[in-house]
């Protein structure tokens, strides 16, 4: 495995899933430098949807976590690093989309567009 290769698996965030496949809360924040609190203002959920563990395991709060987590990943490979993917995710205005960013995106529902705007970057596309 290359340098490259290697920096790229250690920085993957589906290591936070749990053997159920649910996003860990606590450890996305972490691995993200914020506290939980940020990471509900980031994604768009409610406070109480990542403290609560009952509402944190609910379908909508995990599908914006793993949107979330895939979006992040997805950058990662151009942008180096998990914390300048977030970075990015956070104030990177895209013009494809009137200029919000993909947290805007995502808080919109939109995190497919999102999804799809970086495939096509990754194949060569351009914005």
């Amino acid at each position: 495995m290359s340098e490259a290769t290697t920096a790229v698996a250690v920085e993957d965030l589906t290591c936070l899933f749990s053997d159920r496949g649910l996003v860990e809360t606590d450890r996305l924040a972490e691995q993200l430098h914020v506290t939980k609190v940020e990471l509900a203002r980031a994604t768009g959920l409610s406070r109480d949807a990542l403290s609560k563990r009952a509402r944190s395991n609910s379908p909508k709060t995990q599908q914006r976590l793993r949107d979330t987590v895939d979006i992040i990943n997805r950058a990662i490979p151009w942008t180096g690093s998990t914390a300048r993917a977030f970075a990015w995710f956070r104030s990177q205005p895209l013009p494809s989309f009137g200029d919000k960013t993909a947290e805007d995106l995502l808080k919109e529902g939109r995190a497919q567009a999102v999804k799809d705007y970086l495939s096509r970057i990754a194949d060569g596309g351009y914005a």
